[in-house]
């Protein structure tokens, strides 16, 4: 998802087949399986041909018990390889998801950045559940026993030529419904699935606003909103189960015409003398294990179709990962922020919000960002941070551009403060280490400390390890906030960049913001802060003005606000912006 140059894309083009190493083989193996399986299904037509023309006219006891005692051995070896390529196949299926639900999870955390609703990023690892699923479950023994159809159908040729090609015919009428089940399946199937993550997606935006929904009193909006979609859902649903019930009820007759055809037809045979009575019931129960693949693989073909999708789904989310790193790790910044005429675009839209952006800071400097709302503010922090990828242009840290960092690395080297604080459902001291394994205490309390937020924590009754719950809702805005700000200031990033930061700080928070960014400066750090109060930009020496998606000014702040520096914050009003 990624810019990526080709070698990357080329390099990178992996299937979920790729993540599991010896798959090939497993499947093989499974194959052969399968075929030993269905061999010895042919034990039931062999046990009623010898019972038959064998044990009856001999009337020899001997003679069938030595059958029945062969049939229940060669049966139990069945059941036990039928067992067997079963457990593979369902371990198969959690090797996949052990090894591809975290990657599915890197795009779930990628997708919001580039436009995509959580609904839909959230489907990639719905995605591994269904293919896991789907390799437990009954779809692929009738795809793996599909090869060994014509071993049945020569069995009934052999018997007698007319009984195979009735067989036959059976086989082709039956391939014919599953082909017909393959194109009606997918046009509703995919129909349903867009239909299911539009109704995700108006879900999950009714749960992150419910306060608001309740409290402006539109509940019964809500719901009627979500039951119009979700009566889509259900309609289309209930066309790809009717095609698939259909189709699967037809298979089921036609199988059940065929068995009987097969008996009546074996009987005339046998009452002009070209067949057996012991033939007959063989060639009944082989011509019914025939079609029992293509019976099977109709009725799971909703399933098939689905993670057929989802295979193809996570062969994208693959495709799309940059898995290379670069052979040299970069040391961790100290000198520069350079931004060479970068343009942004929004990613749900495509529309360029910013563009042509240029300026440098030093080590030890603080740059306010001021302008309009709406001018491109935000826009230009979710560029400088990494997480809006860029159109055109350059961000370098020390002279090395972004796309040479790896992304954890880089992510080590910034703090970012959003405008809309989110914290994770975790612990205070977790949220504040970024969830760093085994995260050093000191760097945690130093951080809190210099966020002005350290008596506030201690002050809970859990401290530094009280839970915070789901996006830390039992906290005050304020204090998540400060919290945010100490998650950004952990462990001394080089880059710190804040984004209305003191939007829910009171007078102690502001003061606390303040210290906070002129320690990064003496640690010869760099800020970025976008505010419109201008109390956010007390320790900042520079100042940058953006309007209409353009950098109008940047320079010192004497310059840019005017030597009384009483100009108001966020509007045109500066004398000296170009």
């Amino acid at each position: 998802m990624r810019k990526k140059t080709t070698r990357q894309v080329f390099a990178t083009k992996r299937t979920p087949l790729d993540e599991l190493t010896g798959v090939g083989q497993v499947l093989i193996f499974v194959l052969v399986v399968s075929g030993v399986v269905n061999v010895l299904a042919l034990t039931g037509s062999f046990y009623m041909l010898q019972i038959y023309d064998r044990a009856l006219t001999s009337q020899s006891i001997p003679t069938l018990l030595a059958l029945s005692a062969l049939a229940i051995g060669l049966y139990l070896i069945q059941g036990l390889l039928d067992v067997s390529r079963s457990q593979i196949l369902v371990r198969l299926g959690a090797r996949f998801d052990q090894k591809l639900a975290p990657l599915a999870h890197q795009v779930v955390i990628d997708m919001p950045r580039f436009g995509f609703s959580t609904a839909e990023a959230n489907e990639r690892g719905r995605d591994v559940d269904t293919l896991r699923s789907f390799l437990g479950g009954q779809g692929p023994m009738a795809l793996f026993d599909l090869p060994w159809m014509p071993l049945y159908v020569a069995f009934v040729y052999m018997l007698h030529p007319t009984l195979g090609l009735v067989t036959i015919g059976g086989a082709i009428f039956l391939t014919l419904l599953t082909v017909l089940a393959e194109v009606l399946t997918k046009k509703h199937s995919t129909a349903a699935q867009k239909a299911a993550v539009a109704r995700a997606s108006i879900a999950d935006s009714h749960a992150r606003n419910a306060d608001v929904i309740r409290a402006m009193g539109f509940s019964s909006r809500a719901i009627a909103r979500f039951a119009k979609i979700n009566s889509e859902h259900l309609e289309l649903q209930t066309k790809t189960n009717d095609v698939a019930g259909t189709l699967g009820g037809i298979s089921k007759v036609l199988r059940m015409i065929l068995q009987s055809a097969v008996l009546g037809l074996g009987a005339y045979l046998t009452i002009a003398g070209e067949l057996t009575a012991g033939a007959i019931i063989a060639a009944s129960i082989a011509a019914s294990r025939a079609l029992a693949p293509v019976d099977l693989a109709i009725s799971q073909w909703k399933g098939v179709v689905n993670a057929r999708r989802s295979y193809a789904r996570l062969t994208e989310t693959l495709t799309s990962l940059v898995m290379e790193k670069p052979a040299v790790t970069l040391p961790a910044p100290k000198s520069s922020l350079k931004v060479e005429r970068i343009t942004v675009a929004a990613p749900s839209t495509g529309a360029v919000v910013l563009s042509d952006v240029s300026f440098e800071l030093k080590a030890g400097q603080a740059a306010g960002i001021i302008g309009p709302s709406g001018g491109g503010k935000s826009t230009m922090v979710r560029a400088l941070s990494g997480v809006w990828p860029l159109l055109r242009g350059h961000l370098r840290l020390d002279e090395a551009d972004y796309n040479q960092w790896v992304p954890d690395d880089l992510g080590r080297h910034i703090g970012y403060l959003p405008q809309e604080v989110s914290l994770l459902d975790g612990t205070i001291s977790e949220n504040i280490s970024r969830f760093e394994p085994d995260a050093d205490g000191r760097k945690v309390l130093e951080a809190a400390q210099a966020a002005g937020v350290h008596e506030m924590i201690v002050r809970l009754p859990d401290g530094y390890e009280t839970e915070l719950g789901p996006n830390g809702t039992a906290l005050s805005a304020g204090q998540r906030q400060r919290l945010a700000l100490a998650r950004a200031l952990y462990a001394n990033p080089f880059l710190v960049i804040l984004d209305e930061p003191n939007s829910n700080l009171d007078a102690e928070g502001e003061a606390a913001l303040t210290a906070a960014v002129q320690s990064v400066r003496d640690r010869k750090g760099i800020v970025i802060v976008v505010a419109h109060r201008p109390s956010a930009l007390a320790a900042c020496d520079m100042i940058g003005v953006v309007q209409n998606g353009k950098l109008a000014a940047f320079g010192p702040k004497e310059e840019i606000l005017g030597s009384n520096a009483i100009v108001k914050v966020g509007t045109k009003k500066s004398k000296n912006v170009a």
